[in-house]
This record gives C-alpha cells, sequence and structure tokens, in this order.
C-alpha cells in the first residue's frame, strides 16, 4: 500500500508528494500524521535539505480536508483534526529551509492554506483555488484567516473567504497569492526547481536566517525588526561559509559552501 505522502531527494531539494490521487489529496488525518513526521525529518536535516518542494499527484494539489472522514468524527475529533492540520502548517511554515508549493490542480480549503504555509507558490494556469470553507458553515481553521490576510490584506482576504470565491490561477497573480503561474506542470516543474537551484547557490546558513529574520520580523515595529536582523546576522559572522565567501571574492572564484 502507497504511502499518503511520499518523500524523495534530488541532491540538495527534498520533494513532498501528496499521494492520495483518487481522494483528490484530501488531507485525512493519517495523512497529516505523516505530513507532519516528514516536515520534522526534513527540519532534523537542514544541512543536507536546503529547499523543499511540496507538491502533489493526479489533477488536484488538495482538495482540503477529507470530507468523507469528517462525516464520521464525532465534535472532539473534529476539534483534534483541525488542531493538527494547524500544528503540521505552522511547522511547515517554521521550516529554516525556504519552501516551494508546486499548485497543480485545484487547491482549496485546507490545500489553499498548506500553499499559504509554504515561502513560494507557483500554479499552472488551469488551476482553481480558494478558501470555501464558509459554504460548507465552517471557516479557515489551519491558518487561512491569518496568512491569507498577511499576504494580500485584510480586505481582499475578507472578500475571498466571506464569498467561498474559487479564483483561477491569474487571479491568483494579479493579488500577489502566487508569484506565478505556468502553462502546463512541466514548465510547473521547471519554475519550481529553478527557483530553488537559485537559492541552492547561495549560502544555506544566510538564506535561512535571512528567512527567519523576514518572517520574524514582519509583524512587530521596525525597530524590532531591526534588532531581529542584528541577532540573525550575528549567527553569520562566525559561519565558515562567510570566510569561504570573503576568500572566493579574493581568489575570483566561485564559494564553495558547506552550511558551516
Amino acid at each position: 500500500m502507497e504511502e499518503s505522502v511520499r518523500f524523495e531527494r534530488e541532491g540538495h531539494i527534498g520533494l513532498i508528494t501528496l499521494n492520495r490521487p483518487d481522494e483528490l489529496n484530501a488531507l485525512n488525518y493519517d495523512t497529516l500524521e505523516r505530513l507532519g513526521s516528514l516536515i520534522e525529518q526534513v527540519r532534523l536535516d537542514a544541512k543536507e535539505i536546503r529547499v523543499v518542494i511540496v507538491k502533489a499527484e493526479g489533477r488536484a494539489f488538495s482538495a482540503g480536508a477529507d470530507l468523507k472522514e469528517r462525516r464520521t468524527l464525532t465534535e472532539q475529533q473534529v476539534r483534534r483534526n483541525v488542531r493538527k492540520i494547524r500544528d503540521v502548517f505552522t511547522a511547515l511554515e517554521r521550516l529554516p529551509q525556504p519552501t516551494i508549493a508546486m499548485i497543480n490542480g485545484f487547491a482549496f480549503g485546507g490545500g489553499f492554506e498548506l500553499a499559504l504555509a509554504c515561502d513560494f507558490r507557483y500554479a499552472v494556469a488551469d488551476a482553481k483555488m480558494g478558501l470555501t470553507e464558509v459554504s460548507l458553515g465552517i471557516i479557515p481553521g489551519a491558518g487561512g484567516t491569518q496568512r491569507l490576510s498577511r499576504l494580500v490584506g485584510p480586505s481582499k482576504a475578507k472578500e475571498l473567504i466571506l464569498t467561498a470565491r474559487r479564483i483561477q490561477a491569474q487571479e491568483a497573480y494579479h493579488i500577489g497569492f502566487v508569484n506565478a503561474v505556468a502553462k502546463d506542470t512541466e514548465e510547473l516543474r521547471e519554475l519550481a526547481i529553478g527557483l530553488a537551484n537559485e537559492i541552492l547557490a547561495n549560502a544555506p546558513l544566510a538564506v535561512y536566517q535571512a528567512k527567519s529574520a523576514i518572517d520574524r520580523g514582519s509583524s512587530v515595529d521596525l525597530q524590532t525588526g531591526l534588532d531581529i536582523e542584528t541577532m540573525c546576522y550575528e549567527v553569520i559572522i562566525p559561519t565558515t561559509d562567510r570566510l569561504e565567501a570573503l576568500e572566493a571574492f579574493r581568489e575570483k572564484r566561485k564559494p564553495v559552501f558547506k552550511g558551516e
């Protein structure tokens, strides 16, 4: 029996693949458990896995929560599932490594929130997406109300969430949800791998600290943000990679970064 989430490595790139194509990669509890375990594995291997791509098999990125499972749950189990999906997505968001979502098709509800928890998002032109929870009598519970409003602004987030509107990839690009739109899945992969390789050309510890400074500073006042930036810079000063970059500059060659 195939696992609901697969993990592979291509060099320093880690690929997390949702693998329930017949269920449109709906997120049941077992899938969330597996996803959470893989995210923790990736976090602990940050020296070797330096960029993470989240993708999916089939014609959907993820249709969101598994409603077939949800119908069988008690209220307490529903609370458990909501807490689990929120915690797993938060763990993804807090990975030191940059994360890229490849949206190959439908991304509704929890699927949309999964993409929101990534640093970058690319989508195929025919992808449809949205936070559709209010049409099901609930609200986004895996960070959607918070992350979307921070990304596109409160007014636009309210428009999309309160109407349960489904949008096309081009509109998602226009409002700033996706970084770029690909014509097909082949180009989608090229965009994601291309961005990953651009990031991999740089010092991994510097990349991690730059990401941390941006994330931690985005919801505080400017002075606090500058203090965070200073703390992140301090982490980099004693690294071997910083000295290697200076030596490579002197020798007019490309630096060889080791994440040390």
